[in-house]
């Protein structure tokens, strides 16, 4: 079982810094994220495309050469925050057919989209997932040729049931899903029984540990912050025992969205220490 990061985990270094939180003493450029996943000694890293600063063919050639230099594996993540609005956006959905060349310029083979958000939570599912599979039929047809996986993240909007049935409805072996550990938890939907349900579908992960916020709204997102692996409620240990059952060939990349106040606004240690628990996660199930 490999071990990864996703980018986003740095996202106030990145420029994107939410209301309730500090500015970062300093900024981060992708290389440095990069050269610093390599020091921390994954196998992976998964690239949010908001902060990928060009899509010039000659940027991302000098991107590839870096990755391939520290022999980092690669998801091209797509769609942060909104994706394809529930499938509303026909601009959004353009970009995103544009993106796969950026994914495959990279040396990706296999790319993280957004269909839909908490953003749009509480919109009728229903239209959602028929808009969405329409869409990610189109999609995943054009995935098949150029040999690149689609994986659709539930990103605060969806169950596992919504999210099982979408992949069945799109029907390609080139669609499936980027698992995010907490995001079920965070519509109430056990991670444990989704990933049952979903692990032969999981071509890339987000793992995430939550913990609630006293004093938090329920109905903020971030009510159920994140910790470092292992010091949250999501059994990450069992859902990667599902997943190498299900013979995952993906990472395991830690992702940190809010961190939780208890670890003061230090999300390069949460990193480390969630590495060091995916490493011994990885050992464990082998």
């Amino acid at each position: 079982m490999k071990v990864g990061i996703d980018s986003y985990c740095y996202h106030r270094f990145f420029g994107e810094v939410y209301e309730d939180q500090d500015q970062p003493s300093r900024p981060m450029s992708l290389e440095q994220f990069v050269l610093r996943a390599a020091e921390l000694g994954v196998d992976g890293v998964s690239l949010e495309s908001c902060f990928i600063p060009s899509f010039e063919p000659s940027y991302l050639a000098d991107l590839k050469q870096l990755l391939d230099a520290q022999h980092l594996d690669r998801v091209f993540a797509w769609g942060h925050p909104d994706g394809l609005e529930g499938g509303q956006n026909a601009k959004a959905f353009d970009h995103m057919m544009r993106s796969m060349e950026y994914a495959l310029a990279i040396g990706a083979d296999t790319m993280r989209v957004t269909g839909s958000s908490f953003s749009f939570r509480y919109a009728e599912h229903g239209p959602q997932l028929e808009r969405l599979a329409r869409q990610f039929k189109i999609a995943a047809r054009e995935a098949e040729r150029l040999g690149l996986r689609i994986a659709d993240e539930n990103h605060i909007d969806f169950d596992s049931d919504e999210m099982l049935r979408l992949i069945e409805e799109v029907g390609s072996p080139n669609f499936g899903i980027n698992f995010d550990t907490g995001n079920f938890m965070r519509v109430q939907d056990d991670p444990i029984d989704g990933m049952k349900k979903l692990a032969k579908h999981t071509f890339a992960t987000h793992v995430k540990d939550l913990k609630p916020q006293k004093g938090q709204n329920v109905k903020h997102w971030h009510f159920l912050a994140t910790t470092p692996v292992g010091d949250g409620l999501v059994d990450n240990l069992a859902l990667a025992r599902i997943l190498k059952a299900a013979d995952y060939k993906g990472f395991l990349a830690v992702e940190i969205d809010f961190l939780h106040p208890d670890y003061h606004g230090d999300e390069d240690a949460a990193v480390a220490k969630s590495i060091a628990e995916l490493k011994r996660i990885a050992a464990l199930v082998g």
